[in-house]
């Protein structure tokens, strides 16, 4: 009796310092936990990679890799050489006329009611920290290089060795228990493979849309704001809201008009995309329900924020194929195994 209630000791305090341990190092699990994740959702294009065959000869797991990572330079590079020299163009232009058009913002204040109390310095100030701390918060995310690189080849290990430590995690779990436990997990990975797909299709909507509106309103730097809308729109809630701020303090330049227009495009835009286009196009790949999508966003914002949201929705698909398949309450004839 006295050895077991010292085996129960024992076990708890283990536990625990488990848990404390986790704490402390929770953004490195974190990190891990986002490597895994994308080494799951781009897995099936690798494994499409190896059946393709020469003759007689299939690429290995690793060429599959290099081919996939060689493509996605190659279309960036591409896009870069197409989108770049406008957007730089924008750019400098924008960095140049900013004095001017601060002036003339201030002036179109100026003869509003009580605009004659606001002062422009105080006001270049507080336009300078908006736009700076929109710049900031991505530069800042773009900042973090080791924290990519470190990112990167933990996914391409993950992709490379998966299988091994897929079989590891496995053999923590009585032998019995695996062959459900595996079934289950590959119908997840499946779900959440589907995820990239539905999140390139939103932020292709919002940069295309943005970059077509901003030019019909005939707001400078369009194509640059539609890029920035539509790079921005991986990051759920934050990239939205920085991305409509600057386009609001840009089309504010030239009129109150072209603002309120690049606003009433943001509400309506985001009206559609939040009750319409995200729960359908992740409900059709990730099949989650709507209210399921909206829930996972906010909770992962409020847990970890910026990352939290970006892996909220495959976290969510992950978590709905484990609950479905162990707590879900069905007759066997029910059972995913017998489908």
């Amino acid at each position: 009796m006295a050895d077991n209630r010292r085996s129960d000791i024992l076990f708890a305090a283990a536990v625990f310092i488990l848990l404390a341990l986790a704490w402390h190092i929770r953004d490195v699990l974190l990190l891990v936990y986002v490597a895994a994740l994308f080494a799951v959702i781009v897995g099936p294009g690798v494994t499409f990679l190896q059946g393709a065959h020469i003759g007689r000869w299939h690429p290995s797991r690793g060429i599959a890799v290099l081919t996939i990572l060689l493509t996605v330079g190659i279309i960036l590079t591409v896009l870069a050489l197409f989108l770049a020299p406008p957007i730089v163009h924008d750019l400098q232009s924008f960095s140049a006329e900013l004095p001017k058009r601060t002036q003339a913002v201030y002036d179109r204040i100026h003869n509003m009611p009580f605009g004659k109390d606001i002062n422009l310095s105080d006001l270049q100030k507080y336009g300078t920290s908006a736009v700076g701390g929109v710049f900031g918060l991505f530069a800042g995310i773009a900042g973090g290089v080791f924290g990519f690189v470190s990112w990167l080849v933990l996914t391409i290990y993950f992709i490379l060795d998966g299988e091994r430590a897929f079989n590891w995690l496995l053999s923590f779990f009585p032998f019995h228990y695996r062959d459900r436990m595996r079934h289950t997990l590959q119908r997840a990975e499946g779900r959440v493979s589907k995820w990239l797909l539905g999140q390139g299709i939103l932020m292709a909507l919002l940069g295309t849309c943005s970059a077509i509106t901003f030019r019909l309103l005939d707001v400078h730097y369009s194509l640059a704001l539609g890029v920035f809308a539509g790079l921005a729109n991986i990051v759920p809630i934050v990239g939205p809201i920085a991305s409509a701020a600057l386009a609001v303090s840009i089309a504010a330049f030239d009129s109150w008009n072209k603002a309120a227009g690049v606003v009433i495009f943001y509400v309506i835009y985001q009206q559609v995309e939040n009750a319409f286009l995200t729960p359908k196009i992740m409900k059709s790949t990730v099949d989650l329900p709507a209210l399921a999508v909206i829930i996972a966003l906010a909770i992962g914002g409020k847990l970890a924020g910026i990352v939290g949201a970006l892996i909220a929705v495959p976290t969510a698909a992950l978590l709905g194929v484990i609950a479905d398949e162990y707590f879900v309450k069905r007759t066997p004839q029910d059972s995913p195994l017998n489908k």
